[in-house]
């Protein structure tokens, strides 16, 4: 069936602490999250004023403390852009640290991407190329762990389905799958609905996001990627391509969680988004129910 869940940069702009996602989570039935990890030490984190997670806390204190919320991860998010040149250093350590926490946590999903530009100094080719040595070294610890790698289309190269084609067959392995967003790939100027069905397979975790209309007049075909919608899920023109993905998420029988990605303004919008999106995922659990 399908879960619902909630990205935590929801409440990026309200600084609010990691327990006070868990808090918004166990008050409004949510029962899977999703935050960014820090591989080291952040002021603003330290201060409380950030709601993810860093790779110096104890997992196995923090799952208790979900256990106690009722929340459990979906994914941990550690999407630094593998495209970038320190991709191939500071990105492949990133993930690799992130799979051992994750693992101790209870997460079984880590997210990765691309950056929004292609490399300077590099051809496609040899971009590709560096990012398929990275993952490369990425795939057996996932395996060992037994932990899935999604990537996100995000990026110069992941919104590109010729491209998302060769980086999903980078390794030959069930545990490379995808985290598909419906808003990135709209942002884009990819169409969601033929983006998902082209790699309905292939996907483990979705991203729901809406766009406003006047952020999609101003800047669609010109970004690869936006962090949260800036308008409640359902207010914005992507709206129908969000509910035909649902439609194909219901023939293939999706058995994961769709996480809301999307403006908290402290509570108010993501409510309203999470209303909205609940909506969805009871007609589309009764469907495949039928």
């Amino acid at each position: 069936m399908i879960k619902i869940g909630f990205h935590t940069d929801a409440f990026n702009s309200s600084y609010w602490n990691f327990e006070q996602c868990l808090q918004w989570a166990q008050k409004n039935d949510v029962h899977y999250i999703e935050c960014g990890a820090t591989d080291g030490v952040s002021w603003l984190h330290g201060l409380g004023y950030q709601p993810h997670i860093a790779l110096w806390e104890d997992p196995l204190a923090l799952r208790a403390k979900m256990d106690r919320y009722g929340v459990q991860f979906s994914q941990v998010d550690a999407a630094f852009p593998l495209s970038l040149p320190e991709g191939a250093s500071l990105g492949l350590t990133y993930v690799l640290n992130t799979i051992r926490w994750a693992k101790l946590v209870g997460c079984d999903h880590i997210d990765t991407t691309d950056d929004r530009f292609a490399p300077p100094g590099m051809t496609d080719e040899q971009a590709l190329e560096m990012m398929k040595r990275t993952y490369a070294q990425i795939l057996p610890v996932a395996e060992r762990y037994e932990m899935i790698i999604d990537i996100e289309p995000h990026g110069y190269y992941t919104t590109k389905p010729e491209f998302m084609e060769r980086m999903l067959a980078f390794v030959d392995s069930p545990y490379l799958r995808m985290n598909f967003d419906t808003g990135n790939t709209f942002i884009a100027g990819q169409d969601p609905v033929v983006f998902l069905q082209r790699f309905k397979h292939k996907v483990s975790h979705v991203h729901i996001k809406d766009v406003s209309d006047s952020l999609a007049a101003a800047a669609r075909g010109e970004l690869t990627g936006i962090a949260v919608s800036q308008c409640a899920i359902g207010d914005g023109v992507n709206v129908d391509n969000i509910k035909k993905c649902f439609d194909i998420l219901v023939a293939l029988k999706y058995d994961g969680v769709v996480s809301l990605e999307c403006e908290g303004q402290g509570g108010p919008m993501i409510e309203k988004s999470l209303a909205f999106v609940r909506g969805l995922v009871d007609d589309a659990n009764r469907r495949m129910a039928a």
